[in-house]
């Protein structure tokens, strides 16, 4: 049982399990994010260019509510609108990873390029480089 525990322990520990976890929870708080800006922000702009309508509140109505003396039952709903807000929020969702990873690999790149560049000579060299070549042509 103690060997059981000590691959779990090393298992959990390693880098790669840890980021993965860090990126976890950081893309939920950016999805929730992302979520509120698309309900809150950009979709009522949306509604409104097409003529005041809230998406969420978009269905159809499969059967009629019962309302009775004993219960109430609920209508039955195909909430299409919905389906539309979810689809808003995964192509923006999808959009700003887009652009966060396109922003990513920019970067590395200049460092990369940064890096595989040496840097130019100085003048001391250049003028030592010059007389070595003088003295090679004597």
């Amino acid at each position: 049982m103690k060997k059981f525990f000590q691959e779990f322990k090393t298992f959990a520990m390693r880098g790669n399990v840890i980021d993965m976890a860090v990126g976890i929870i950081i893309g939920g708080a950016f999805g929730k994010i992302i979520s509120s800006l698309v309900a809150d922000v950009i979709m009522p702009c949306i509604g409104m260019l097409v003529g005041g309508i809230n998406f969420s509140e978009l269905k159809i109505t499969l059967k009629q509510a019962v309302i009775t003396a004993e219960q109430t039952i609920p209508a039955v709903t195909l909430n299409y609108g919905v389906l539309i807000q979810v689809m808003f929020d995964f192509l923006i969702i999808a959009f700003c990873i887009f652009l966060m990873i396109k922003a990513l690999n920019k970067l590395s790149r200049k460092k990369e390029e940064a890096a595989a560049e040496p840097p130019p000579p100085s003048d001391e060299v250049k003028l030592l480089t010059e007389i070595r070549d003088a003295l090679k042509e004597k």
